[in-house]
Parts: C-alpha cells; structure tokens; sequence
C-alpha cells in the first residue's frame, strides 16, 4: 500500500513539475497594438503622464496610472492564451476586474467572451502564466484583451504555447470618441475588466473608445479640463454629474463646457445625465442630493445646449424598472446594469454622430 501512495505522490510531482515548466512564448502587449490610448507616456500602460499634467490628488494620480478601459489587439494560432504581469500595486477588493484580465476573441464579425483570469492580491511573481483560455480549435483567432481596471502594471506579456504565432493586429475600431467620467465610466463593480459600458459601447459600435474613467474624482476640475482640451478625438462623452455635489454643479458646468468648446470647434460633446440611484429608493436624503443634481443639470443643460450647437444632453438608464435591483451596492450598476446603461445611450449617440459623418 506504501509503494502505492509513494508512486502517486511521484505521479502528481511529476505532472505538477511538468505543468510549471510549460514552454511560453511571451510578448510584451504594450509591443502589440495597445488601443485607447489618449498620449504617449513613459510607462506605456499609464493613461496620463503626471509629470506634465500636474494639479491631481494621490488618488487621482494613482487612477491616470491604471490601465482602465486600454485594450491589446493581437492575433495567434494558438489553441491556448495567457497573461503574466508584474504590478507596481495591485487593488486589493474582491472584484476580479480591478487585477484581472479579459479576453474576447472575434466570431464571425462578432467579439465574443473567451476567458479571464485574475492574479492573487499579493502576485509577486512576473514569471507566473495564468491561462485565460485553452482547448480551442486550430486556426487563426483576432483576439482583443482587456487590462485591469485598478492596478498598475510595470509589465504585461501576452503568452502562447512555443511554436504558435503571436503577432499585432491591426485595429478594427474607427474614429476616437472620449468617454470621461465617474466611477461609472471606469466601470467599479463589475466583475471583468471590459464589461464598463464604454467597453461595451466599442464593441457593440465598432468605435474606438479613449477611456477617461476616473472613480469618485470626476469634477470638472481645472486640471481634468486641461486633459480634456489636449485630447484629440472624433467626439467627447461626459458623465459629469455622478461625483461633484450641488454647489460644485452649479459653479464648474458651463465653464467646463466653454472650455471644452472652445478647445473643440465643430466636434459633438455629449454630456449625460447621472443615472438613478436605487439608494434613493427609501433613503431620502439620497432623494434630496441625487434628484436635486439631476434637476440642476437638466436646467444648466437647457442653457449650455442653447449656447452651443455641437452640445448636446442625454439620459441614461441602468435600472431593470421590475422591483429587481441591477447594481452591486445600490450605487454602481451590476455587469447587467452597464448593458442596460449602454443600450440606452448607443442610439442616442450614434445619431449625434451621424451627423458629423461619425459612423
């Protein structure tokens, strides 16, 4: 019986040992096509580079650094796919979007999902694969990979079995539309990376998203406005209501949507309004503070669309409407509830840019 044991033991040593010592082809994502991206930076996965853009917070120095909402294009015959990563910091919450990686791949002109994978709160170790999908057909995939959405990454390599292909794809995204706003916009709460209703929006559109998302600290403050006017894009998509209180509403709107005119002749920017909140469904001090944003913006939006002929205001909307609840925390909306945020506003926005030969 001992002689039994002992050579099982061997047998999973051996098959474990074999399993580590897997033969990768590693490449570097940001040496394949890295989309999204508003600015060259040094580190290739920060979004702006903070030593020419100052005025931020730590907190917000540390969100211009994450990756949120960038993407790698890449294309393979591989039958299996993975990522290896060395963070600088890794967000330590529960949601696998914050340290994880997401992967779709193209079927008959449609991406669709192919795999995640996450690493530990404590990943240390960059020589670590960890598969996002395997057993696939043979063939050629066009493979389109999401980035964490709350770490920074001093490296990431997309890895293949050794001998299969591994190279760049060309992107098929048009235009840049920017997509700036709260918590909402970087997609907080949902459970993988391209499932914030921007990353939503480019695949069901075929549109190029630049991501902008900045959780809780999207304001329209001077310094976000000095970003803004530097971005070259197609068309701008705010969802500035959702962090600053009334009093900052009332003082930062128009002045922020002067400057973005003025910085942006000719180019459609799209403001939307902030979504309801099921906190203010028996809270009413929620009641008070939300719907009151909601009516301000309505009145300042009536003025600024007034102004401006290439403004424009729209509603979107992240709730079931059946007593059942679509968000994670009665704030931010569930992966169910980016969709149904994202249905609402694509018509809306593709007829806006209709009209600016955007299509």
């Amino acid at each position: 019986m001992r002689k039994y044991i002992i050579l099982i033991a061997a047998i999973a040593l051996s098959l474990g040992a074999a399993a580590q010592t897997k033969s990768w082809k590693k490449v570097e994502a940001a040496s394949l096509n890295l989309c999204g991206k508003a600015f060259e930076t040094p580190n290739p996965y920060h979004r702006i580079d903070t030593c020419v853009y100052k005025g931020f917070t730590v907190r917000e120095n540390e969100q211009c650094r994450v990756p949120a909402g960038l993407t790698v294009l890449f294309k393979t015959d591989a039958k299996e796919i993975g990522v290896s990563v060395e963070f600088i910091w890794a967000r330590r919450d529960a949601y696998c979007s914050y340290r994880g990686f997401d992967l779709y791949i193209k079927k008959d002109g449609k991406w669709l999902w192919a795999g995640c994978g996450t690493f530990d709160r404590d990943h240390k170790d960059p020589a670590q694969v960890r598969t996002l999908v395997k057993d696939m057909a043979p063939g050629e995939k066009e493979c389109l990979l999401y980035l964490p959405l709350y770490s920074e990454l001093k490296s990431c390599q997309v890895c293949v079995p050794e001998g299969c292909s591994l190279e760049s794809l060309e992107s098929p995204f048009r235009h840049k539309v920017v997509f700036h706003g709260s918590s909402f916009t970087h997609g907080i709460s949902t459970t993988r990376a391209g499932m914030s209703y921007p990353m939503q929006f480019m695949r069901r559109t075929g549109l190029q998203v630049i991501p902008m998302g900045f959780s809780g600290n999207c304001k329209m403050q001077p310094y976000f406005a000095d970003v803004m006017e530097d971005i070259e894009a197609d068309a701008y998509v705010f969802d500035p209501f959702s962090n600053p209180n009334i009093p900052m509403i009332r003082q930062r709107l128009l002045p922020f949507i002067d400057r973005m005119v003025k910085a942006h002749p000719g180019k459609p920017i799209i403001i939307q309004r902030t979504i309801y909140w099921e906190r203010e469904n028996f809270n009413t001090a929620a009641q008070k503070e939300f719907g009151g944003r909601r009516e301000l913006s309505d009145s300042l939006m009536k003025i600024a669309c007034k102004k401006y002929k290439d403004v424009y205001y729209i509603k979107p909307d992240a709730a079931l409407h059946n007593g059942e609840s679509s968000t994670a925390d009665g704030v931010h909306p569930n992966d169910n509830g980016y969709s149904l945020w994202e249905a609402s506003i694509e018509k809306p926005i593709l007829k806006i840019l209709k009209k600016y030969g955007i299509k």
